[in-house]
């Protein structure tokens, strides 16, 4: 018989496994967003995409926002409607209607609603005393739709504060392709978004994938402008240049970044946009999806990736349809938020420095949410700016050779941020090629 050898002392003290067992809380104040909870009431005072324009076809469509299941249509005429469910006649899914030449005719008894909800129609009870009634009395609930550049936007929140549509500077930048996108995540909405102003995580996360430039954490800073703005910058060194990228949040859940393949920080870049313009949305506190633009073109990412896979690359370093090998191989953003579960249990995070950039703007949300709360509408985007809202979401790559020793250069780091930020924050108060041309200028001078 073969002699084994068994320990007859260790010391497993160290181990603590057993005193962590358990699931610790999310942040409820921020992740339920369904109507009527302090968090949905706050996103409901937005403009929020919805849907893919070229995605609804002649057939309404059942969707599901914030928590509540809407019908989308197209009439006949071309106006776009998102209304409730059900209908108010019998309850009927309107998911099943017709759309008519105006509005939508529901399938059970043919009550026909225009897209704000109007009766506009009773077959057989027009005349009638109850049909007067109720054409007079009764309304489909339903909610403004605007249509945008391929994406479908609309407001949910209460009529009578209906805001501005914001106009961002990125929607119209001479030269640049923006194709709409959706990639939806299986996990609450705020995991998503906390990844844009956490420039730490593509060191890690994403150096295979994007390029070997974002494997150099460098000098990473965060700001806190307007109240609405938090943005995260990290400066890092490649070769002779330093390449100050500025991932940008304005809340509630627009977000940019730099480039995902354009720059690498070898060469020379003065204010190339970001990848992709973003909104995060809220399905319900276990879904969300990412609706955004991607953005080719000099200033953009380059028109080679302008396909699904390409923007799937963009959107999370990877694309979406792989073996589980492969994602363990090389996980992306789908990965990392969805394996913290449908809904983070937050309680048991534990924040450092470089997590300042989610702590501001989850900061910053719960006081926009007391403040409704109290009657005190949240500030607008509209509000950063007369007409085209300036951004600050870029590349910015700059010739500064490297000194010969580390404390030096990181010094220097520090540095280049500040300068690049400031000639950006400086030129708050122009608008389009002019507003471009004087960051481009001054950066170039640098």
């Amino acid at each position: 018989m073969t002699a084994v050898n068994i320990p007859v002392k260790t010391d497993f003290s160290s181990y603590n496994g057993y005193q962590q067992t358990g699931e610790g809380e999310s942040l409820t104040e921020l992740t339920q967003t369904d109507p009527k909870t302090p968090c949905g009431e706050y996103l409901r005072r937005y403009w929020h995409p919805i849907h893919i324009t070229s995605e609804l076809a002649d057939k309404p469509k059942l969707i599901k926002i914030m928590g509540e299941e809407l019908v989308l249509f197209k009439d006949k005429s071309g106006n776009y409607g998102l209304v409730h469910k059900k209908c108010p006649h019998r309850r009927a899914s309107l998911e099943y209607g017709r759309c008519d030449d105006q509005g939508i005719r529901c399938c059970y008894h043919g009550w026909l609603f225009d897209v704000d909800g109007t009766i506009l129609e009773i077959p057989g009870e027009d005349e009638t005393e109850a049909g007067i009634r109720v054409k007079q009395n009764v309304k489909l609930g339903a909610y403004p739709v605007i249509e945008f550049k391929g994406l479908l936007f609309a407001y949910l929140g209460p009529s009578e504060e209906t805001p501005d549509f914001p106009f961002y500077d990125t929607f119209d930048i001479p030269g640049m392709t923006m194709t709409p996108y959706a990639a939806p995540f299986s996990c609450n909405w705020i995991q998503v978004l906390d990844a844009i102003v956490d420039p730490v995580h593509t060191a890690f996360l994403h150096q295979s994938q994007f390029s070997d430039g974002f494997g150099k954490l460098g000098f990473i800073k965060f700001y806190h402008r307007n109240k609405q703005r938090v943005l995260g910058t990290a400066s890092r060194r490649v070769g002779d240049n330093i390449w100050v990228r500025v991932n940008e949040l304005i809340l509630p859940n627009f977000t940019q970044a730099g480039s995902a393949f354009a720059a690498d920080g070898t060469q020379e870049r003065y204010f190339g946009r970001s990848a992709f313009t973003r909104w995060v949305v809220p399905v319900d506190d276990e879904n969300c999806i990412a609706f955004a633009w991607g953005n080719f073109g000099e200033r953009g990412d380059p028109h080679e990736y302008n396909t699904p896979e390409g923007m799937q690359m963009i959107e999370q370093g990877e694309i979406v349809d792989r073996t589980y090998d492969e994602k363990q191989a090389s996980p992306g953003d789908v990965e990392a938020v969805e394996g913290m579960g449908k809904i983070s249990d937050h309680t048991k995070e534990n924040l450092v420095a470089g997590d300042k950039g989610v702590a501001l703007y989850r900061h910053q949300i719960r006081r926009f949410i007391r403040a409704l709360q109290k009657g005190s509408p949240p500030p607008q985007p509209t509000e950063l700016a007369t007409n085209h809202i300036p951004t600050y979401g870029s590349d910015n790559v700059i010739n500064h050779p490297q000194k010969k020793d580390d404390a030096d250069d990181f010094a220097l780091l520090e540095q280049t941020n500040d300068q690049v930020m400031d000639i950006i924050f400086a030129a708050d108060e122009l608008e389009g090629d002019e507003r471009d041309k004087k960051i481009i200028s001054q950066l170039k001078a640098l």
